[in-house]
């Protein structure tokens, strides 16, 4: 039984370690926190594949994409980034809400976007920006919530499109990531 996928994105190597989705299946687990050399490289290579005249704002939903917008903000000179809630927090003002069915979150969860970051990209070009895309539930409720503060998507970028995501022509990723059976093989 495989415990490890090896994976090569943005020309850094990381082993990941699968992780059991069902008694069926299993996902390599991609987690970009504390790993300052593959964000930054990621954040670069995304950057590469869309025109800085494209968007006006880039935005992401909580929490694994949230040092990998920040550091396509800070390589890009942008000084700001809209990042989507999973709840609802005191100072946030006249707060709305998508729903989010992700493949590695049990049930529904909620995505919030803050009234004042709304105003911000009314009428706006917005970049929407993922680590993984799988099921493309969060990316969903991102685009719902940007749809509903009256902006545009421009583009949707994610490091991985994992699974079928692969095969998607709405979204720009650096690499595809398979699914796993039970014994650790790519489905």
């Amino acid at each position: 039984m495989k415990n490890t996928y090896p994976l090569t994105v943005a020309g850094i190597h990381r082993d990941l370690p699968l992780c059991s989705l069902n008694e069926d299946m299993k996902i390599a687990g991609f987690v970009i926190f504390g790993d300052v050399e593959l964000t930054c490289a990621c954040a670069g290579e995304l950057l590469k594949l869309v025109d800085e005249s494209e968007y006006d704002y880039m935005v992401a939903p909580e929490a694994k994409s949230i040092p990998l917008i920040h550091e396509m903000a800070r390589q890009s000179g942008r000084n700001e980034y809209i990042i989507l809630r999973k709840g609802k927090k005191a100072y946030m003002q006249h707060a709305f809400e998508a729903e989010d069915r992700s493949i590695t979150t049990a049930g529904t969860q909620k995505l919030y976007m803050d009234g004042v970051d709304a105003d911000k990209i009314r009428g706006k070009r917005v970049l929407l920006v993922d680590d993984v895309i799988s099921t493309g539930g969060s990316i969903a409720a991102a685009e719902d919530l940007v749809t509903q503060a009256g902006a545009t998507v421009a583009a949707r970028l994610s490091i991985l499109a994992e699974g079928k995501a692969k095969d998607r022509t709405d979204i720009r990723f650096l690499e595809a990531l398979p699914l796993f059976d039970r014994e650790g093989n790519p489905l």
